[in-house]
């Protein structure tokens, strides 16, 4: 590690551990001594803290908020409103980034190229060019100090996991953390980027209703992604106008196929379930962007999944137990097993009865925390479980994506729209088309 990379991670430290230590303490007194605090402003000065730092701190407490008790409930409920919108930061960044990653003579190579950002997240920003062709380009600018920024976040995410877990062990996190770890490691990385997003453009070449851009190989870098700008708008702005019912069912049927047809087909999916992640066209078709939180599944694992789906629908313990081997579970108990069944129960439900259904059919906003917490409370109960690392990302795209489906109101026979995707399942015929599309792609392994 270089000397100005040890200082940020250091600086980085410094900001962040007195408040995450103090709050994960705090936590723990409540709990081991019975000391009353008022969790709930903690949670808020948590997210306070969080929301005002650019860098994957923010971007793990999305991830942990919907992770089922990973978090204490007030600190899940604060953290799953942050969104990655930190303020962009300004030109003279933006011109030494750029002369860095394309060289002094970088303005050239585009014939317009816009002073203010489009648009501002977590480990970047955006900025909207126009080639000499014509071509309209996003360009994506990592921001300074990223490496560092991102091992000492993980080293705080591990101090406050550790601090959480004394107090509450109903869920080991120590592979939680290494899938984290492993996962924000690789969002550095704008070349592995570039080349996930041309898998997805392979995935879902037959989607015509999902839309994903084309990364600009000779303009990009492990720390600059141009990509073709795609048009549309935030998927939150159109549902704040109350669009139809017919509208918000197909913009629902394209987010399912853009999640489920990469996974089901190809053992693929798109980690990161953010809204500000969709965008919506005219025509009700999607725009899906960000593809810096990719997971390649083992073809067994995507096995596992629909035979745990088979099990919940014929309340076939023995194949339930298998499917969660298949998941990578361990050293289930049948009381351990009973208590995991509920939350696939609340997972695949909507999968299992063949007609037009919402999502959720409870209006309760609530009801899928509380199946959490008695989750939870059950695993506690019998000694607590240790989630495979495969878990995190497929639980929080389960639970993201149902989160959106509820806000779009959408009515729609999910059941049929799942077998459609099933119905040929084959373990080796997934495994030859998942290697022969990262081949194609150029996707390096995962680290």
């Amino acid at each position: 590690m270089s000397g100005s990379n040890l200082f940020g991670e250091i600086r980085r430290f410094a900001r962040t551990s007195g408040a995450v230590g103090g709050i994960a303490a705090r936590v723990a007194g409540s709990r081991v001594f019975g000391i009353k605090t008022d969790r709930s402003a903690h949670a808020e000065d948590l997210k306070v803290l969080l929301g005002g730092l650019k860098g994957p701190l923010m971007k793990v407490a999305q991830f942990l908020s919907t992770v089922p008790d990973a978090l204490p409930a007030e600190y899940a409920a604060e953290l799953s409103q942050l969104q990655a919108n930190a303020p962009p930061m300004g030109w003279n960044f933006v011109r030494r980034r750029m002369n860095s990653e394309l060289g002094p003579d970088w303005q050239s190579r585009f014939a317009s190229f816009d002073h203010e950002a489009a648009a501002a997240a977590s480990l970047g920003q955006v900025h909207r060019a126009t080639l000499h062709d014509g071509t309209q380009v996003a360009c994506k600018l990592q921001y300074p100090d990223m490496p560092s920024t991102v091992e000492a976040d993980l080293k705080q995410l591990k101090l406050a996991m550790a601090v959480y877990h004394r107090v509450d062990n109903a869920i080991k996190q120590d592979e939680i953390y290494k899938e984290l770890r492993e996962r924000l490691r690789e969002e550095l990385d704008y070349e592995r980027e570039a080349a996930q997003m041309r898998l997805y453009g392979l995935m879902l070449k037959d989607s015509p209703n999902v839309h994903v851009p084309v990364p600009v190989p000779e303009l990009s870098t492990k720390r600059l992604l141009t990509m073709s700008w795609l048009d549309g708008r935030a998927l939150m702005t159109r549902l704040a106008e109350d669009p139809p019912l017919e509208e918000r069912n197909r913009i629902a049927e394209a987010l399912f196929a853009a999640w489920y047809v990469p996974f089901y087909r190809y053992g693929v999916i798109h980690g990161d379930p953010h809204l500000g992640n969709y965008q919506v066209r005219p025509d009700g078709s999607l725009n899906l962007l960000d593809y810096g939180a990719i997971r390649v599944f083992p073809a067994k694992f995507v096995s596992g999944v629909i035979l745990l789906y088979e099990a919940v629908r014929d309340n076939d313990d023995d194949k339930a137990h298998h499917a969660y081997e298949v998941w990578g579970f361990q050293d289930l108990t049948r009381e351990k097993m009973d208590v995991l069944n509920m939350w696939a129960r609340f997972l695949y439900e909507p999968l299992i009865q063949d007609r037009v259904r919402r999502i959720q059919e409870t209006n309760d906003p609530q009801y899928g925390r509380d199946v959490a917490e008695r989750v939870h409370a059950g695993l506690q109960r019998t000694g607590g479980v240790r989630p495979p690392r495969e878990f995190l990302l497929m639980d929080r795209s389960a639970i993201g994506l149902g989160g959106v489906f509820l806000r779009l109101g959408a009515e729609l026979n999910w059941y049929q729209m799942f077998h459609r995707l099933v119905a040929d399942f084959n373990e080796q015929a997934l495994a030859d088309r998942q290697a022969a599309a990262l081949a194609e792609a150029g996707v390096p392994a995962a680290g």
